[in-house]
Protein backbone atom coordinates (compact mmCIF):
# COMPACT_ATOMS: atom_id res chain seq x y z
CA UNK A 1 0.00 0.00 0.00
CA UNK A 2 1.01 3.43 -0.74
CA UNK A 3 1.44 7.05 1.57
CA UNK A 4 -0.51 9.45 0.01
CA UNK A 5 0.49 13.03 0.49
CA UNK A 6 -2.40 14.92 0.65
CA UNK A 7 -1.48 18.31 0.76
CA UNK A 8 0.56 17.42 -2.51
CA UNK A 9 -2.90 16.13 -4.20
CA UNK A 10 -4.36 19.11 -3.19
CA UNK A 11 -1.11 21.62 -3.93
CA UNK A 12 -1.29 23.24 -0.40
CA UNK A 13 1.45 23.86 1.64
CA UNK A 14 1.75 22.08 5.16
CA UNK A 15 0.88 25.54 7.01
CA UNK A 16 -2.09 26.06 4.82
CA UNK A 17 -4.83 27.37 6.53
CA UNK A 18 -7.90 25.49 6.67
CA UNK A 19 -9.64 28.66 4.49
CA UNK A 20 -6.74 28.29 1.93
CA UNK A 21 -7.01 24.16 1.95
CA UNK A 22 -11.36 24.42 1.40
CA UNK A 23 -11.05 27.40 -1.65
CA UNK A 24 -7.97 24.83 -3.24
CA UNK A 25 -10.47 22.73 -3.09
CA UNK A 26 -13.34 24.28 -4.64
CA UNK A 27 -11.31 25.35 -7.26
CA UNK A 28 -9.97 21.93 -7.91
CA UNK A 29 -13.65 20.28 -7.60
CA UNK A 30 -15.14 22.44 -10.07
CA UNK A 31 -12.33 21.73 -12.48
CA UNK A 32 -12.21 17.89 -12.27
CA UNK A 33 -16.08 17.55 -11.16
CA UNK A 34 -17.14 14.08 -13.74
CA UNK A 35 -20.26 16.25 -14.73
CA UNK A 36 -18.45 19.11 -16.37
CA UNK A 37 -15.14 18.62 -16.55
CA UNK A 38 -12.84 17.52 -20.51
CA UNK A 39 -10.04 16.53 -18.91
CA UNK A 40 -9.29 13.29 -19.29
CA UNK A 41 -8.26 12.22 -16.08
CA UNK A 42 -10.87 13.95 -13.87
CA UNK A 43 -13.25 11.17 -12.57
CA UNK A 44 -9.69 9.81 -10.93
CA UNK A 45 -8.45 13.26 -10.20
CA UNK A 46 -11.46 14.12 -8.66
CA UNK A 47 -11.26 11.00 -6.41
CA UNK A 48 -8.02 12.24 -5.00
CA UNK A 49 -8.82 15.64 -4.20
CA UNK A 50 -12.13 14.58 -2.80
CA UNK A 51 -10.52 12.24 -0.44
CA UNK A 52 -7.42 14.93 0.67
CA UNK A 53 -9.86 17.02 1.75
CA UNK A 54 -11.64 14.31 3.62
CA UNK A 55 -8.64 14.46 5.44
CA UNK A 56 -7.47 17.77 5.80
CA UNK A 57 -10.40 19.73 5.64
CA UNK A 58 -11.04 17.84 8.99
CA UNK A 59 -9.29 19.18 11.67
CA UNK A 60 -9.05 15.88 13.79
CA UNK A 61 -7.99 13.88 10.94
CA UNK A 62 -5.80 16.44 9.86
CA UNK A 63 -4.02 16.59 13.23
CA UNK A 64 -3.84 13.11 13.14
CA UNK A 65 -2.47 12.46 9.43
CA UNK A 66 0.54 15.28 10.62
CA UNK A 67 1.45 12.71 13.71
CA UNK A 68 2.54 10.47 10.70
CA UNK A 69 5.63 13.04 11.04
CA UNK A 70 7.44 14.62 6.85
CA UNK A 71 9.63 11.61 7.17
CA UNK A 72 6.60 9.70 4.19
CA UNK A 73 7.05 10.85 0.80
CA UNK A 74 4.18 10.27 -1.90
CA UNK A 75 4.33 6.68 -3.33
CA UNK A 76 6.27 4.81 -0.35
CA UNK A 77 5.71 1.46 1.16
CA UNK A 78 3.38 2.32 4.09
CA UNK A 79 1.53 0.32 7.01
CA UNK A 80 0.17 1.97 9.76
CA UNK A 81 2.00 2.73 12.75
CA UNK A 82 1.16 -0.14 15.66
CA UNK A 83 -1.27 1.30 18.23
CA UNK A 84 -2.72 3.33 15.53
CA UNK A 85 -6.21 1.63 15.88
CA UNK A 86 -6.01 2.81 19.74
CA UNK A 87 -5.28 6.33 19.35
CA UNK A 88 -8.62 7.10 18.65
CA UNK A 89 -11.57 6.12 21.13
CA UNK A 90 -14.38 5.36 18.48
CA UNK A 91 -12.88 6.86 15.50
CA UNK A 92 -14.29 10.23 13.65
CA UNK A 93 -17.60 10.92 13.23
CA UNK A 94 -18.89 11.15 9.94
CA UNK A 95 -19.76 14.82 9.76
CA UNK A 96 -16.32 15.46 8.33
CA UNK A 97 -15.98 18.32 5.63
CA UNK A 98 -17.19 16.04 2.92
CA UNK A 99 -18.24 13.17 5.12
CA UNK A 100 -17.63 10.64 2.44
CA UNK A 101 -19.06 12.37 -0.20
CA UNK A 102 -18.58 14.82 -2.90
CA UNK A 103 -17.51 17.67 -0.64
CA UNK A 104 -19.19 21.03 0.14
CA UNK A 105 -21.44 22.48 -2.82
CA UNK A 106 -21.09 19.55 -4.68
CA UNK A 107 -23.36 15.82 -4.31
CA UNK A 108 -22.53 12.27 -5.40
CA UNK A 109 -21.87 9.35 -3.70
CA UNK A 110 -19.91 7.34 -1.53
CA UNK A 111 -16.20 9.01 -2.46
CA UNK A 112 -14.53 5.19 -3.30
CA UNK A 113 -11.40 5.61 -0.72
CA UNK A 114 -8.02 4.55 -0.93
CA UNK A 115 -6.92 1.78 0.79
CA UNK A 116 -4.63 3.96 2.61
CA UNK A 117 -7.34 6.35 3.77
CA UNK A 118 -9.64 3.22 4.51
CA UNK A 119 -6.27 1.62 6.87
CA UNK A 120 -6.19 5.11 8.63
CA UNK A 121 -9.48 6.37 8.96
CA UNK A 122 -11.84 3.13 7.45
CA UNK A 123 -14.48 2.34 9.78
CA UNK A 124 -13.98 4.10 13.27
CA UNK A 125 -13.97 7.17 10.45
CA UNK A 126 -17.43 6.75 10.27
CA UNK A 127 -18.72 6.45 13.82
CA UNK A 128 -19.52 8.71 16.44
CA UNK A 129 -16.54 9.32 18.81
CA UNK A 130 -13.10 11.76 18.79
CA UNK A 131 -9.19 11.86 20.22
CA UNK A 132 -8.49 10.37 23.01
CA UNK A 133 -7.73 13.12 25.77
CA UNK A 134 -3.82 12.68 26.09
CA UNK A 135 -3.67 9.71 23.61
CA UNK A 136 -0.05 8.25 22.50
CA UNK A 137 0.62 8.28 18.59
CA UNK A 138 3.39 6.22 17.49
CA UNK A 139 5.52 6.22 13.93
CA UNK A 140 7.89 4.45 12.87
CA UNK A 141 10.85 6.60 12.10
CA UNK A 142 12.20 7.42 8.38
CA UNK A 143 14.79 4.75 6.80
CA UNK A 144 18.22 6.97 5.62
CA UNK A 145 21.35 5.99 3.79
CA UNK A 146 24.61 6.85 4.02
CA UNK A 147 27.84 5.76 1.89
CA UNK A 148 30.96 3.83 3.59
CA UNK A 149 34.27 3.42 1.58
CA UNK A 150 35.94 0.17 2.27
CA UNK A 151 39.43 -1.27 1.22
CA UNK A 152 39.22 -4.54 -1.80
CA UNK A 153 40.53 -6.02 0.94
CA UNK A 154 37.89 -5.71 3.43
CA UNK A 155 35.66 -6.36 0.82
CA UNK A 156 36.90 -9.69 0.02
CA UNK A 157 37.71 -11.00 3.73
CA UNK A 158 34.85 -8.68 5.75
CA UNK A 159 35.69 -7.49 9.12
CA UNK A 160 34.15 -5.08 11.65
CA UNK A 161 35.05 -1.54 11.50
CA UNK A 162 34.49 1.74 12.49
CA UNK A 163 31.97 4.28 10.59
CA UNK A 164 31.75 8.00 11.15
CA UNK A 165 28.44 9.22 9.91
CA UNK A 166 27.59 13.26 9.21
CA UNK A 167 25.76 13.93 12.04
CA UNK A 168 28.66 12.90 14.13
CA UNK A 169 27.45 9.21 14.95
CA UNK A 170 30.17 6.63 15.29
CA UNK A 171 28.78 2.95 14.43
CA UNK A 172 31.14 -0.20 14.60
CA UNK A 173 30.17 -2.22 11.36
CA UNK A 174 30.24 -5.79 10.30
CA UNK A 175 31.52 -5.78 7.11
CA UNK A 176 30.08 -9.19 5.37
CA UNK A 177 33.28 -11.25 3.07
CA UNK A 178 32.55 -10.85 -0.79
CA UNK A 179 30.68 -7.47 -0.82
CA UNK A 180 30.57 -5.69 -3.85
CA UNK A 181 30.29 -1.99 -5.28
CA UNK A 182 27.25 -0.28 -4.81
CA UNK A 183 25.54 -3.18 -2.56
CA UNK A 184 23.98 -1.66 0.62
CA UNK A 185 24.13 -3.20 4.20
CA UNK A 186 21.74 -3.02 6.78
CA UNK A 187 21.46 -1.84 10.03
CA UNK A 188 18.38 -2.31 12.04
CA UNK A 189 17.10 0.55 14.04
CA UNK A 190 19.86 2.90 13.23
CA UNK A 191 17.66 4.97 10.67
CA UNK A 192 15.65 7.93 12.25
CA UNK A 193 14.07 8.31 15.40
CA UNK A 194 10.58 7.15 15.81
CA UNK A 195 7.50 9.30 16.57
CA UNK A 196 5.78 8.85 20.50
CA UNK A 197 8.07 6.37 21.23
CA UNK A 198 7.98 4.10 17.57
CA UNK A 199 10.34 2.11 16.81
CA UNK A 200 13.26 3.76 14.52
CA UNK A 201 14.12 3.31 11.00
CA UNK A 202 16.85 1.81 9.43
CA UNK A 203 20.36 2.88 7.95
CA UNK A 204 21.28 1.74 4.88
CA UNK A 205 25.06 1.64 4.05
CA UNK A 206 25.94 2.04 0.60
CA UNK A 207 29.34 0.44 0.01
CA UNK A 208 32.44 1.82 -2.30
CA UNK A 209 35.06 0.20 -3.07
CA UNK A 210 38.51 2.16 -2.96
CA UNK A 211 40.75 2.17 -5.72
CA UNK A 212 43.98 -1.03 -5.43
CA UNK A 213 47.04 -0.69 -7.06
CA UNK A 214 47.18 -3.82 -8.36
CA UNK A 215 43.62 -5.46 -9.23
CA UNK A 216 39.99 -3.64 -11.05
CA UNK A 217 36.99 -5.15 -9.69
CA UNK A 218 34.17 -5.73 -11.75
CA UNK A 219 31.43 -7.73 -9.62
CA UNK A 220 32.86 -10.09 -8.10
CA UNK A 221 35.88 -10.87 -10.27
CA UNK A 222 39.29 -9.10 -10.01
CA UNK A 223 41.72 -7.86 -13.11
CA UNK A 224 44.99 -7.80 -12.66
CA UNK A 225 47.85 -6.53 -15.42
CA UNK A 226 50.92 -9.31 -15.52
CA UNK A 227 54.14 -8.21 -16.57
CA UNK A 228 56.49 -10.92 -18.10
CA UNK A 229 59.40 -10.76 -20.13
CA UNK A 230 59.40 -11.85 -23.48
CA UNK A 231 61.12 -15.05 -22.70
CA UNK A 232 58.79 -16.18 -20.52
CA UNK A 233 55.97 -15.29 -23.05
CA UNK A 234 57.96 -17.20 -26.12
CA UNK A 235 59.16 -20.28 -23.85
CA UNK A 236 56.39 -20.77 -21.22
CA UNK A 237 57.03 -19.87 -18.01
CA UNK A 238 55.60 -20.71 -14.05
CA UNK A 239 55.60 -17.52 -11.96
CA UNK A 240 53.97 -15.81 -9.07
CA UNK A 241 51.17 -14.09 -9.22
CA UNK A 242 49.01 -12.06 -5.88
CA UNK A 243 46.02 -12.76 -5.36
CA UNK A 244 43.70 -11.34 -2.59
CA UNK A 245 43.85 -14.95 -0.65
CA UNK A 246 47.59 -14.73 -1.01
CA UNK A 247 50.04 -15.66 -3.73
CA UNK A 248 49.97 -18.69 -6.38
CA UNK A 249 51.79 -19.96 -9.40
CA UNK A 250 50.48 -19.40 -12.79
CA UNK A 251 51.48 -21.34 -15.51
CA UNK A 252 52.11 -19.11 -18.69
CA UNK A 253 51.57 -21.57 -21.81
CA UNK A 254 54.58 -21.29 -24.31
CA UNK A 255 54.06 -18.35 -27.62
CA UNK A 256 52.15 -15.91 -25.00
CA UNK A 257 51.48 -12.48 -26.32
CA UNK A 258 50.34 -9.39 -24.64
CA UNK A 259 46.80 -8.56 -24.16
CA UNK A 260 46.05 -12.66 -23.69
CA UNK A 261 44.04 -13.33 -20.55
CA UNK A 262 43.93 -16.41 -18.09
CA UNK A 263 41.81 -17.11 -15.74
CA UNK A 264 42.31 -18.24 -11.81
CA UNK A 265 39.21 -19.51 -10.90
CA UNK A 266 37.39 -18.96 -7.69
CA UNK A 267 40.20 -16.31 -7.05
CA UNK A 268 37.89 -13.24 -6.99
CA UNK A 269 35.13 -11.99 -4.15
CA UNK A 270 33.47 -14.66 -2.17
CA UNK A 271 30.09 -15.26 -3.01
CA UNK A 272 27.47 -17.96 -4.71
CA UNK A 273 29.42 -18.77 -6.96
CA UNK A 274 32.77 -17.28 -6.29
CA UNK A 275 34.25 -14.47 -8.62
CA UNK A 276 37.15 -14.94 -10.61
CA UNK A 277 40.69 -13.40 -10.75
CA UNK A 278 41.71 -12.62 -14.34
CA UNK A 279 45.36 -12.12 -15.39
CA UNK A 280 45.96 -9.97 -18.64
CA UNK A 281 49.53 -10.67 -20.02
CA UNK A 282 51.62 -7.40 -20.64
CA UNK A 283 55.33 -8.39 -22.28
CA UNK A 284 57.64 -5.80 -20.92
CA UNK A 285 60.75 -5.43 -22.67
CA UNK A 286 64.51 -4.33 -21.42
CA UNK A 287 65.87 -1.23 -22.21
CA UNK A 288 68.63 -1.48 -24.01
CA UNK A 289 70.87 0.73 -21.91
CA UNK A 290 74.32 -0.94 -22.28
CA UNK A 291 76.39 -1.85 -25.12
CA UNK A 292 75.99 -5.32 -24.63
CA UNK A 293 72.41 -5.22 -24.40
CA UNK A 294 72.28 -3.62 -28.15
CA UNK A 295 74.65 -5.89 -28.95
CA UNK A 296 72.04 -8.82 -28.35
CA UNK A 297 69.31 -6.55 -29.77
CA UNK A 298 71.00 -6.19 -32.91
CA UNK A 299 71.78 -10.34 -33.01
CA UNK A 300 68.35 -10.71 -32.17
CA UNK A 301 66.96 -8.64 -35.10
CA UNK A 302 69.54 -10.22 -37.64
CA UNK A 303 69.04 -13.87 -36.50
CA UNK A 304 65.26 -13.86 -35.74
CA UNK A 305 63.12 -11.91 -38.59
CA UNK A 306 60.10 -11.14 -37.53
CA UNK A 307 57.56 -8.57 -38.19
CA UNK A 308 54.47 -8.04 -35.79
CA UNK A 309 52.66 -5.91 -38.44
CA UNK A 310 52.51 -7.72 -41.41
CA UNK A 311 49.10 -8.36 -41.11
CA UNK A 312 48.61 -5.05 -41.97
CA UNK A 313 49.90 -5.40 -45.51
Amino acid sequence: MEYKDYYKLLGVSRTASQDEIKKTYRKLARKYHPDVSKEPNAEERFKEINEAYEVLGDADKRRAYDDLGANWKSGQDFRPPPGWEDIFSGGFRGAGPGAGRAGPGFGGGEAGFSDFFESLFGGGARRAGGRRPGGGFQARGADQTARIEITLEQAAHGGSMPVQLGNGRKLQVKIPAGVTEGQRIRLAGQGGPGAGGGPSGDLFLEVAIRPHPWFRVEGRDLHLDLPVTPWEAALGATVNVPTLGGRVELKIPPGSQSGRRLRLKGKGLAGKPPGDQYVTLQIHTPPAGSEAARKFYERMQKEMPFDPRAHLG
